[in-house]
């Protein structure tokens, strides 16, 4: 004789989310000053291959999931650097430490050219090709996998490949931008 089947629970359709009726946006410049209030860590972001070598200053870049592994990092498509990390598919997340506030502004600097930028940065190849900065807390290695296109930007979906921490560092201190200021985050060596 045959068990029955187990009772499942079948709770129907979902019920609908309830709709917020549309509001205002804010201006450019209320965007842009609350997201001055949004704290983010300095990064220079890198890549290199077919397309040749690039890099630009970014905070707008976060953990994805660690499983696999992924970060994901937003560049304006405007950029000169842009097409760069599009063709080469490979990019590295340079997370700064406090002091470097100088090669942030040296990757921001649009009348400095690529070349001359890694020309004035000691770097060594990561495992993807792209540099990895000496004197950054963390690189994050990795392949971009997927792009969205969100306004002005685009959002690289970054599967990694490899994380490098400098633990020569006895106390390290990270690189903030808030406000439109740089602060230092962590103890102060002894």
């Amino acid at each position: 004789m045959n068990a029955p089947a187990p009772a499942t629970h079948d709770p129907g359709p979902s019920p609908a989310l309830p709709v917020a009726p549309p509001v205002p946006s804010p201006s450019t410049a209320a965007f842009r000053q609350g997201m001055a209030r949004l704290a983010g860590a300095v990064n220079v972001i890198t890549t290199d291959g077919p397309a040749g070598i690039a890099g630009f200053t970014a905070s707008a870049v976060c953990s994805v999931t660690d499983s696999p592994p992924t970060v994901l990092v937003c560049m304006n498509r405007g950029s000169f650097a842009h097409p760069f990390f599009k063709r080469n598919g490979v990019l590295c997340v340079n997370v700064l430490s406090a002091g470097q506030e100088g090669l942030s502004a040296l990757f921001s600097d649009r009348n400095v050219s690529m070349a001359e930028r890694f020309d004035r940065t000691p770097w060594a190849a990561c495992a993807s090709g792209a540099p990895g900065l000496d004197g950054a807390l963390v690189q994050i290695d990795g392949r971009i996998v997927d792009t969205h296109e969100v306004g002005t930007h685009s959002v690289f979906i970054v599967e990694v490949d490899q994380v490098r921490t400098d633990d020569a560092v006895p106390a390290p201190r990270g690189l903030a931008y808030f406000d439109r200021r740089y602060h230092a985050l962590g103890a102060a060596a002894a």
